[in-house]
């Protein structure tokens, strides 16, 4: 087990366990369709990719339950707007 998760700080960076468990799973599901990391960890595994992205306050979950992001992630690509966080459709 990551080191991070056996601390509280995360937990309660996110707003407790269930949360936390949410967001992980979301953005998992999001690099495992494509989308681009939000750290540079090369060589790791998405794991740790992610638990860095929260650590760094690069995501977050939003009232909906959605997977944000702290920082702009768009790029503009052939003229429309694509949100690098998600997969690409």
């Amino acid at each position: 087990m990551l080191e991070e998760l056996k601390e509280e700080s995360i937990v309660n960076k996110v707003g407790g366990r269930f949360k936390l468990s949410t967001l992980i799973q979301k953005r998992m599901i999001a690099l495992n369709q494509g989308a681009r990391p939000l750290v540079d960890l090369r060589g790791t595994d998405k794991m740790t990719v992610v638990i860095q992205e929260i650590m760094q306050d690069k995501i977050y979950l939003d009232l909906s339950g959605n997977v944000q992001t702290a920082e702009p992630t768009e790029e503009e690509v052939d003229g429309e707007t694509v949100d690098l966080t998600q997969p690409p459709e």
